[in-house]
């Protein structure tokens, strides 16, 4: 075995940290959970001209260390790469440093134990751990996307070793995200975003909505470099989740908020470097939105319910960037 999983590292098919050799008996298990022939093509990634078959996901979840009970979010989630909308190449080569950001919604969540809950993007949970990281893995071994040669990331974060989450659907005060995106709630989806780093933000001396998106927006505005970006995700954790709640604030209202108080002025943005040229008397009333619409607001309810912290993730490139993309999770 020790010899197998150096091996695997010599070929240059891990991301640093060890992997399971994949035989052809756990191969095969992978396949017989989703009920796919070796050959299917899953996807096909127009820009690099590459045919994404089963086998070579069940190939990279073994590697991964997944339970063959996670191959149906796996396969939908390569799906989800090769549309068009999520634009494979740009986030995947780009010196952004742009990971897969997945929020897992619909019964398979719990089924899984995909954690929604405490330490929301910290280690500790398998299925959040592997199921990430085999995505990555089918990037990196199938795709081409390496270090240095595809991937021209300047800096990476944490999220492209794995960036798997599920909504709390049971405490959220809304209903789950994929209901938003054309899904039952007894559906099964993964939402995809190329997404930059978790941001933090505290505010535990508002009672209202409004004060704690008002904190909020006033982080995200300095995200808005020096064009719109095309998506942001808001993960709102416990304490956060209760204010909307009590408040019956509604996901599309957290939504209007945030486009309407996360606009910067072309004045601040040439203050801090991110616009070019002088301040003119005119930039002070020139505003730039974040985001094109108010629907490029992933709105996520997760994370432990002690604590007054919430987050924001930007998405990657400008206003013709990388879009989220839903597709159902199909259990054979």
């Amino acid at each position: 075995m020790a010899a197998a999983m150096e091996l695997c590292h010599e070929k240059g098919w891990s991301d640093g940290l060890p992997v399971v050799p994949p035989t052809a008996e756990l191969v095969g298990a992978m396949l017989e959970a989703c009920a796919l022939d070796p050959d299917q093509e899953v996807a096909f990634i127009e820009n690099r001209q590459v045919s994404v078959t089963a086998e070579k996901i069940a190939i990279n979840a073994v590697l991964a260390g997944c339970k063959p009970a996670y191959m149906p979010v796996i396969v939908a989630t390569v799906e989800a790469l090769a549309d068009p909308l999520y634009g494979y190449h740009g986030p995947g080569t780009s010196t952004g440093g742009a990971a897969v950001l997945m929020i897992v919604n619909g019964p398979i969540a719990r089924e899984l134990g995909i954690n929604n809950d405490h330490n929301l993007f910290g280690p500790g949970w398998r299925a959040n751990a592997t199921i990430g990281r085999a995505v990555r893995l089918v990037m990196r071994n199938t795709i081409g996307t390496m270090p240095g040669t595809l991937d021209q990331s300047s800096l990476g974060h944490p999220g492209k070793y794995t960036y798997c989450i599920a909504e709390n659907e049971t405490d959220s005060p809304w209903p789950p995200l994929h209901t938003s995106r054309g899904f039952k709630a007894e559906q099964n989806a993964v939402t995809i975003m190329a997404a930059l780093g978790v941001h933090q933000y505290s505010n535990g001396m508002s009672a209202a909505p409004e004060g704690v998106l008002t904190t909020a927006c006033a982080q995200m505005r300095v995200s808005a470099g020096t064009a719109r970006q095309p998506c942001y995700t808001m993960v709102f954790a416990g304490e956060h989740q209760a204010i909307m709640k009590k408040a019956g604030y509604s996901r599309e209202d957290v939504k209007r908020f945030v486009f309407e108080h996360s606009k910067s002025s072309i004045a601040d943005l040439k203050r801090m470097n991110l616009k070019d040229g002088a301040v003119k008397p005119e930039d002070e009333k020139a505003m730039l939105d974040l985001v094109e619409t108010p629907d490029a607001l992933l709105i996520v309810a997760a994370g432990g319910k002690a604590g007054v912290q919430s987050c924001y993730i930007p998405g990657w490139g400008g206003k013709a960037g990388s879009q989220s993309v839903t597709r159902e999770i199909r259990k054979p």
